[in-house]
């Protein structure tokens, strides 16, 4: 019998793109969740209400340990799960960073570091999605001669499949609205946005939901784990953000209810992906 081609392995440009990825999303989750009232002169443009720049600053930071177990994968086959969501994020938040540059700090009169972070914003978002092109188109090449690694039926049982699948299509399709038409789709959210942070937040739901909507189809338990522990993050850093400055949404208003359902859903299905892959792992190790 002929030896089974082996998976393919992580090529180190792609390994350090990620880690460059993360440690840049750290520091941008840093300024908006940690001091959100300080984004006038601290970050590229103003973000109001503080629970708008808490809310991007969980998913910047829940989003850094996804790269991180990206980086740190033996194989293409649970990294491209971090790979896909932030090239489809980074494309997405340059196209609104353009459509919206009048609402960056490039004015002098926005103070240095303000603009600083600017410029910065800029060239990474303009630098990221073409370095990971680049570099992804090198890394399939390699996945080309290893041959697929992972085959067969999706390893998830099918109740939690569909919950996935459930969560990837709500955030897939509200954030589609969001990037397209602000303004009316912000009604449907639990406290105001405008144009620029409802576009932001509509690309952070986008690439989540393409990390759901990845997890749910996994062939191995391997790449499951590090879509599961980066929500059970998000999660975890949202009801921080909640008891922070939860007093900005309409509790009992529709909203408000459908954010902690998806909210909820998002951390039962991250609880119960990663309880799945530690039960299965001796297993599928044999």
């Amino acid at each position: 019998m002929p030896a089974r081609p082996g998976p393919a392995h992580l090529i180190r440009p792609m390994r350090w793109l990620l880690y460059i990825a993360a440690f840049l999303v750290f520091l941008a989750g840093l300024v908006l969740f940690v001091f959100p009232l300080r984004t006038a002169d601290w970050f590229a443009w103003t973000v109001n209400p503080p629970m708008t720049a808490v809310f991007l600053g969980a998913a910047y930071w829940s989003s850094a340990g996804l790269e991180i177990i990206g980086a740190r994968s033996a194989g293409w086959e649970s990294a491209r799960l971090a790979v896909w969501p932030v090239f489809i994020f980074t494309t997405l938040t340059l196209a609104v960073t353009l459509v919206h540059l009048d609402r960056f700090h490039l004015s002098p009169a926005a103070g240095f570091l303000a603009q600083a972070a600017t410029w910065a914003w800029l060239a990474i978002y303009a630098a990221v999605p073409v370095a990971m092109l680049i570099i992804t188109r090198r890394q399939l090449r390699g996945v080309q001669v290893a041959g697929r690694a992972a085959s067969g039926p999706p390893v998830l049982p099918p109740a939690l499949r569909m919950l996935l699948g459930g969560i990837a299509g709500i955030l897939l399709l509200y954030g589609a609205a969001l990037l397209a038409a602000p303004v009316p789709a912000a009604a449907w959210w639990p406290w105001p946005l405008t144009e620029l942070t409802g576009r932001a937040v509509g690309a952070w739901l986008v690439g989540l939901g393409w990390a759901a909507a990845q997890g749910q189809s996994s062939r191995d338990l391997g790449s499951v784990r590090p879509v599961a522990l980066t929500s059970l993050a998000f999660v975890v850093l949202q009801a921080i953000a909640l008891l922070r400055y939860g007093e900005a949404l309409r509790w009992q208003a529709a909203p408000a209810i459908g954010f902690t359902v998806v909210l909820a859903a998002i951390g039962v299905a991250g609880g119960w992906a990663f309880a799945v892959s530690r039960a299965q792992r001796p297993a599928s190790g044999a």
